[in-house]
């Protein structure tokens, strides 16, 4: 009867350990990600062709290729995702940026510390 109730505790606390883990993971660097500093961006001085660019931060990394044609955006696509993704979420940034021609467009909502992260990516991508 001991060993099993030494099983269990073991069971309890690995779980505990992980959910604690996980949480540090998903949440580490969200602070910090809600206050990155999106600048805008200039199309028309860029010549047709896909730029790349990239976001380093933790599980909102992602590399996005960027297609200017006719000094515009005509498109944008991902290259390395986030962590958790979710093409909702990108569709409607990447549809909001095409419209506005830059990257001064509001995140979308509940999900502004990726959404800020594509915007980075996107940022870097002609700004280079």
């Amino acid at each position: 009867m001991r060993g099993i109730l030494k099983v269990i505790l073991l069971i309890i606390v690995v779980l505990v350990v992980a959910a604690a883990a996980g949480f540090f993971y998903l949440t580490r660097g969200l602070e910090a990600g809600a206050k990155v500093r999106v600048n805008g961006i200039d199309p028309t001085s860029k010549s047709d062709g896909t730029y790349e660019g990239t976001y380093n931060a933790g599980r909102w990394t992602n590399k996005v290729a960027v297609t200017v044609k006719g000094r515009k955006i005509t498109d944008i696509k991902i290259i390395k995702d986030v962590t958790i993704a979710k093409s909702e979420i990108s569709d409607a940034l990447f549809k909001s940026v095409i419209k506005a021609q830059n990257t001064t467009v509001d995140t979308v909502s509940s999900a502004t510390v990726t959404s800020k992260a594509y915007l980075k990516a996107i940022e870097n991508a002609l700004s280079k």
